[in-house]
Order: structure tokens, then C-alpha cells, then sequence
């Protein structure tokens, strides 16, 4: 049998039925079934050493099988994958021209790989489609391996949020469930949160990262599809906005309907839904049907067995070295089951924060944790958190994070570490912070700098995606040279995008070059992105002088000197400031529900009782008209924590 034969045969002997009806949770419309068996075969036949051509739009159609070492660069992936790609494409050339007579065995091959009624105008179109995936069969096996560590912690968590336990398999598409994961846009852990996203449910600095916390990321994970569920009211949408975002998803909704599934995947554009949003959905159904039937895909797993941990909160600030001590423990092990725990630490300028749970194997331990930190010195222990002294950048840091981190001045830093320009930061870098005090000129003025240009988005370039192929990128995408540009472009919307993922709120221009104003927004901020005047927005919507926008009103733009999409990304930049600068200092820990009473104010309830901002408080009611609100209405207000950032 030929690989492509192969390819089909399993599309319909190792594809188990459906898991339910349209009416479930979790629905399989008959039109996703050749798109949902193609990732069981990607997911299950083959590894990571062989990949397919495939169409990006019909997945089945599947032109050829390559093997392809993993160990291979990425330059000779697309070599090799491109020279293929060529020769398909000189294929569906000729096909599309209308042969259908005398044709060649390999033609005659790839036009029966299409439906018999496929019109030269299809053919055409598929030229610019032809994809490589490459396989995950060997991960997906690790994966399946892995989870045994902690489906019961998932499972747990899940059914006390009210979420549905099925959701578990959804590391399998992110991560393969591997803590260690981490994506090309700054994704981490099994769950892999963003930075921003995962700010609003764990603590995300340079002390701790509870994104790479199993656990932890998991509790944060079920609360934020709890969530997503909450806005988009079905669990198809709510899935796909885990990779998407519900801005993006509830624009979709609104144009197709809350439950339009096909369509929506299969005809819904946008210069952010891509291949990865389309395809996150029906991965997960693949990926879930093989969860719920390892045995059969994988004959003879066994998952590991969950680790069976003691945990208790340090009373003070306490250095590793000392809780390694207290515990009878090595660093190497106290980090190996402590994740969260970021370099600062190791390299002994921070101490684990007051109120960390330790966690470590009971079978390492000599006697009950508790007893063993209690017995820590107390001068060993600390009341306050070590100053500051010194930030390693990273990639994906810029000046003005680090300063809004350390709570500082961007100019303080600047004249600190003698730096020529404010933009002029490299990864690596050894950034002196006031505590530390001034620095020699010598010493400053020796320190090498490198121009980095929004250095997050390079960063974007640089890393290669840790796990699974279903990714728009280089890696996943065969880019021919033209393209650079277009791909940088393209990973640059998708950097905006991933910052803002759990934001309901619509920051596009309509066709119509009109927005709706959100909150934070004003006039001036709408006439320094668009690089016009204030009064002249004033003018085309009629605004009396000193009239403020409100929220939720729509207003037309003068769109002469900017391009729509360079508006969008600079008022997307200023929401995501925004919003990072607050989840720095809060957690969202639950949620609370309100019934409106007689003469209620929304705003009241949200700054005073709830004390929630307004527009946190429209990101949980995103339907809501703050200026409609009834009694007998019910709102919900997220629940905050002032988070203790040492």
C-alpha cells in the first residue's frame, strides 16, 4: 500500500465514531470528520522524522509523505519540503488551465486526490496552499506518558471549576504535556499561557513563573476556560479563543452565528485567523478521541504515575540554599519539582517569596515537611524580599517594561547603565537598577548594546516552536523567500494578538472606518494614532468642543494618513500597556455574580464595592450597555488579589 493509500486507509479504519452529537459539548459536524482524522493521523502515524504536503484548506487532500529527519536545520526543511512543493504546484498549474484529457500518471494521481466536480478555479486557489506538516507521533506518545503525572490534578481542578474533565487533552496540542514547552511567541509551560494572559490568574515576574507550574497553570487554565465559556456561551468558540482570542472569535460569532462551526472555520477571515486558529478546535477533537482511546492508537502505554507531593508555604523570605538544606535536598532537585522558581533565585539575588509552597516528593523527604522548614535558623530567615540590584534582559523585554517592572524610571535606567538611546537594549544584557546604585563610567560605558527594534517581535523570530507543528510559522509553513516580508508582517499581528487573548473587547476598524469606543479611550488618543488633529474628529462626528466620547458609542475615524492596520496595532499596544501594568500588581482569583438592584450604578458597584476597573468589569460583561443596565440584571465582577511581587 502506498503512503498516500495509507494516509486515507486510516482516515477510515483507525477514525473511532463520533464521541457525540451535534448537541454536545463538544460537537463533530460531518463536514470537520476528513479534517479531524488528518490530525488523528498527524497526532498517531507519523513522527517527528517525517511530515506531508498537504492542502491548508482541505485536508485531506494530502499530495505526498517526506521523511524528514527532526535533526535537520530549518533552512534544509524548506529547502527540501520547497523543491517539492515546485513540483505540486506545477501540477495543479497545468490542472487549473482545464486538462483533463491525455494527462500525465502523477496528474492523473493529484487530480483524484480532489472531488470530481473541483472546477479550475478551486485547482488555481489551491496553488498558494500546499502546507508541510510535520509529525507528532513520537510527542504525542510522550505526551500521553507525561499526563499520567497529572490527569488526576487536571481532572480535580477541572470538575471543581465546573469544567468539562475532556479539556484535558488539550496540553496534547499545546505542549504534549511538557512543563518545559515554550513557543515562538513567548508561550509557556503545558498550558502554555502568554506572559499577559497568564499575569491575570499567577504570578508572572522575575521572581516566579507559575505559567511552568504544572499545577498552578492548571488551576489557571480551568478558570480561564471557565471564561471563555462565560462570553462566547459554547465550548467549540471558547476553545478556539484559548488560541485565537475572543475579540477575534466574537467578531466571527457576530458574522456567522454563536454556533455556525464550519463555517466559521472554514470561511471566517481576518489577518489573524490563520491556520493554527482555523485548525486549534478540530486538533482538539483529535487529539481528545485518542486521549479517551490511548490503547488502540498506542498500543501498550503506560503513563507515568503521579508524583505523590508534600507541599507547605514558607513563613519568611528564605534563600534556596537554605530550604535545599532544611529539606536534605539538592538545588538540582528543589528546581527540578519547583518550576515556578525563576533564575533570580538560583543566582541568589532573590529568596523564595514568603507564602511559596514548597513542593517535594514525600519518598525524598526524612520527616514531615513542616517540621523540616519550621526547623529553618531564624537567621535564615527574612521579613522583606532582597532589593533588586541587577535585570538580565531578556528576549522579549523592553526598556519600559523593565522600568513599570522595578518600578522606576525609564531615564533612571537609561543613566544608570549609561545607555546611548532608551531603545538601544540586547538579551543578555546585565541591566544595573537603583538599588545596586550608579555604576563606574568606565564600567557603565563598556557594557555592549545592540539596536533592537520592538525586540519582542525579533524575539518572535528567533525561537523556534518548542512542541507541536499546528502553528503559523516558519517552521510549520513552507516560506519561500518573497514571502519574508509578508511572514513578518504576519508574526508581528500575531505577537499583538497573543497579548491580548482574554479581551473580549473589538479594537478594529469596520469597513466603514468607524470603531467603538472603549474604555481608557479618548479623542486625543484616536488623533495621535491616526497623526491628525483632535478637532478633526470632532468635526466628522459632530462633537460639541470639550463633548468626551463614551463608552460603547461608535465614532467614524479619518483614516487619510495611517493605514487601518497600523491603527489597530498602536491602540491594541496601548490596551496591552495597559493591562500588563495592572496584572502586574493583581490576580484575578474567581469570580462573583450581582443582581442589580433599584437605583444601582454600575460604575459605583464596579470602582467602589467591587473595586474592579470599568474596563475589566466590561471585559467580564462584554454584551452589557453600561447605560442600559435595569434592575433584576445580572453582572459579573471578576475577583481580585493584590499580588505580592517581592
Amino acid at each position: 500500500m502506498t503512503s498516500i493509500s495509507r494516509i486515507f486507509a486510516l482516515f477510515f479504519l483507525l477514525a473511532a465514531p463520533p464521541l457525540a452529537a451535534d448537541t454536545s459539548q463538544f460537537p463533530r459536524p460531518t463536514e470537520l470528520e476528513p479534517d479531524i482524522n488528518f490530525w488523528i493521523t498527524v497526532f498517531t502515524e507519523y513522527t517527528s522524522d517525517q511530515g506531508v504536503l498537504h492542502d491548508n484548506r482541505s485536508l485531506a487532500v494530502t499530495y505526498e509523505e517526506l521523511d524528514i529527519p527532526a535533526t535537520v536545520s530549518r533552512r534544509e526543511r524548506n529547502r527540501r519540503t520547497g523543491l517539492r512543493r515546485k513540483h505540486y504546484q506545477s501540477v495543479l498549474r497545468t490542472l487549473a488551465s482545464g486538462k483533463r484529457d491525455k494527462l500525465t500518471a502523477e496528474e492523473r494521481r493529484v487530480l483524484e486526490l480532489w472531488p470530481v466536480d473541483v472546477t479550475n478555479e478551486m485547482l488555481r486557489d489551491a496553488i498558494n496552499r500546499i502546507r508541510y506538516q510535520q509529525g507528532l507521533s513520537d510527542r504525542f506518545h510522550a505526551g500521553l506518558q507525561r499526563a499520567g503525572r497529572y490527569r488526576g490534578h487536571v481532572n480535580n481542578t477541572f470538575t471543581r471549576l465546573n469544567v468539562p474533565v475532556e479539556l484535558a487533552a488539550l496540553p496534547h496540542v499545546e505542549s504534549s504535556y511538557n512543563p518545559d514547552a515554550r513557543s515562538h511567541v513567548g508561550a509557556s509551560g503545558i498550558w502554555q499561557f502568554t506572559r499577559s494572559t497568564g499575569r491575570r490568574f499567577l504570578q508572572v515576574d522575575h521572581v516566579l513563573d507559575e505559567r511552568n507550574d504544572p499545577y498552578a497553570a492548571t488551576e489557571a487554565a480551568g478558570k480561564l476556560l471557565a471564561y471563555n465559556y462565560s462570553i462566547t456561551g459554547n465550548w467549540p468558540m471558547a476553545i478556539t479563543a484559548y488560541n485565537h482570542g475572543l475579540s477575534g472569535v466574537r467578531r466571527a460569532m457576530r458574522k456567522f452565528g454563536d454556533t455556525a462551526y464550519v463555517r466559521i472555520l472554514r470561511e471566517y477571515h481576518s489577518r489573524t485567523f490563520g491556520f493554527a486558529s482555523r485548525n486549534f478546535y478540530i486538533a482538539f477533537l483529535a487529539a481528545m478521541q485518542i486521549d479517551q482511546n490511548a490503547e488502540q492508537y498506542f498500543p501498550g502505554i503506560v503513563p507515568d504515575r503521579p508524583i505523590d507531593y508534600a507541599t507547605v508555604n514558607l513563613p519568611a523570605y528564605v534563600s534556596a540554599d537554605s530550604v535545599a538544606k532544611s529539606l536534605g535536598v539538592s538545588r538540582a532537585d528543589l528546581a527540578r519539582h519547583n518550576p515556578a522558581l525563576q533564575r533570580t533565585i538560583w543566582q541568589g539575588s532573590k529568596n523564595l517569596p514568603k507564602g511559596y509552597g514548597v513542593r517535594m516528593p514525600r519518598s525524598v523527604l526524612t520527616g514531615p515537611i513542616s517540621q523540616l522548614i519550621a526547623a529553618l535558623p531564624a537567621d535564615e530567615q527574612f521579613e522583606r524580599q532582597l532589593p533588586d540590584l541587577f535585570h538580565t534582559v531578556a528576549r522579549g523585554d523592553t526598556l519600559s517594561e523593565i522600568a513599570e517592572e522595578y518600578r522606576t524610571r525609564i531615564s533612571t535606567l537609561v543613566a544608570l547603565n549609561n545607555l546611548g538611546s532608551r531603545h538601544r537594549i540586547r538579551a543578555g544584557q546585565r541591566l544595573r537598577l537603583p538599588a545596586a546604585g550608579p555604576a563606574s563610567i568606565v564600567a557603565a560605558a563598556g557594557t555592549p548594546t545592540t539596536a533592537v527594534v520592538e525586540p519582542q517581535l525579533v524575539a518572535v523570530l528567533a525561537d523556534a516552536p518548542a512542541t507541536v507543528g499546528l502553528a503559523d510559522s516558519p517552521e510549520a509553513e513552507i516560506i519561500s523567500p518573497g514571502a519574508l516580508a509578508e511572514q513578518l508582517v504576519t508574526t508581528i499581528r500575531g505577537a499583538i494578538q497573543s497579548t491580548l487573548l482574554s479581551d473580549p473587547s473589538d479594537y478594529s476598524v469596520a469597513a466603514d472606518n468607524t470603531i467603538e469606543v472603549q474604555p481608557l479611550e479618548t479623542l486625543g488618543h484616536y488623533g495621535d494614532w491616526l497623526g491628525i488633529k483632535t478637532q478633526r474628529l470632532r468635526d466628522i462626528n459632530k462633537l460639541a468642543f470639550r463633548t468626551p466620547v463614551v463608552v460603547g458609542q461608535r465614532i467614524k475615524l479619518d483614516m487619510s494618513q495611517v493605514a487601518a492596520e497600523a491603527f489597530e496595532n498602536l491602540r491594541t499596544a496601548y490596551h496591552r500597556q495597559q493591562q500588563d501594568s495592572f496584572f502586574r500588581n493583581h490576580t484575578i482569583t474567581g469570580v462573583r455574580e450581582h443582581t442589580i438592584k433599584k437605583n444601582e450604578s454600575v460604575w459605583i458597584l464596579s470602582l467602589r464595592q467591587y473595586d474592579v476597573p470599568i474596563w475589566l468589569f466590561r471585559q467580564y460583561n462584554p454584551a452589557l450597555d453600561l447605560h442600559k443596565v435595569r434592575p433584576g440584571t445580572r453582572i459579573r465582577f471578576p475577583v481580585l488579589v493584590i499580588s505580592d511581587n517581592g
